[in-house]
C-alpha cells in the first residue's frame, strides 16, 4: 500500500473527512502479486466526493513468471484488490480526545480477513451500546461504500448479524446523525 507520491501508507495519511468519524486518504497505488500464475496487479484508485467512493483510475498486469497465466494476464480482479486496501485508507480516533492517535482501520484488524476486530463486533452487538454500535457500523459502511460493495452485507458479515438487522442498523445509525454524506449505490437501498 503507498500514497499517491509512492510513499507507504500511513493514518497520517489519510487527510480527507467522510462521515461523522472517518478521515480518508485522497487515493492509493496498491499492488497484489499472485505467485501460482505468475502475474502481478497494481491499481491506483482516487477517492471521488460525487461518487462517494474509490474509483480505479489505472490497472497494470504484469507478467513475473516464464509460466505465467496469459488469461490470468488479461482479467484481473481488481475489486479485490480495492477490497483489502481500503482499511489501510481509512483512519479513525478511537478516543473522543482530539489529541487522540489516528489508527487505520488495518491496524486494528487482528483476525485474518476481518476487518472489525471480533472483540470489538462482539460488544457492539450488545443492549445499552448505540453509540459505540453507530460508529462501527459507519467504520464497516464507510468502507464497503469506497470499495463500491454491498454495505448490508459486509455489515451483517463483520458483526455476525442477519441481513435484516444490518438494514435495520444503518438505517437507525443514519437517523442518530451518523453516516453523513456517506451513500452507497450497491445493493438495496438502506435508509440512503
Amino acid at each position: 500500500m503507498k500514497t499517491l507520491d509512492g510513499k507507504t501508507m500511513s493514518a497520517q495519511d489519510a487527510t480527507e473527512s467522510v462521515g461523522s468519524a472517518l478521515r480518508i486518504a485522497p487515493g492509493f497505488v496498491a499492488t497484489a502479486v499472485d505467485e501460482t500464475t505468475g502475474v502481478e496487479t497494481t491499481i491506483e484508485a482516487h477517492y471521488l466526493a460525487e461518487r462517494s467512493r474509490y474509483v480505479i483510475t489505472t490497472i497494470v498486469n504484469r507478467a513475473i513468471a516464464p509460466d505465467f497465466s496469459e488469461y490470468q494476464l488479461k482479467h484481473a480482479a481488481p475489486q479485490a484488490i480495492l477490497q483489502v486496501a481500503i482499511p489501510h485508507c481509512v483512519a479513525l480516533q478511537l478516543d473522543d480526545n482530539p489529541e487522540a492517535k489516528w489508527t487505520t482501520v488495518a491496524d486494528l484488524t487482528t483476525a485474518e480477513g476481518r476487518i472489525i476486530p471480533p472483540w470489538m463486533a462482539q460488544a457492539v452487538v450488545k443492549r445499552g451500546m448505540k453509540d459505540e454500535r453507530w460508529q462501527v457500523v459507519e467504520i464497516l459502511y464507510g468502507i464497503a461504500a469506497l470499495a463500491d460493495l454491498p454495505p448490508v452485507k459486509l455489515i451483517a458479515l463483520e458483526l455476525d448479524v442477519p441481513e435484516r438487522t444490518a438494514s435495520d442498523w444503518i438505517q437507525k445509525a443514519r437517523a442518530a446523525g451518523w453516516l453523513v454524506g456517506m451513500t452507497s449505490n450497491v445493493g438495496r437501498p438502506a435508509g440512503g
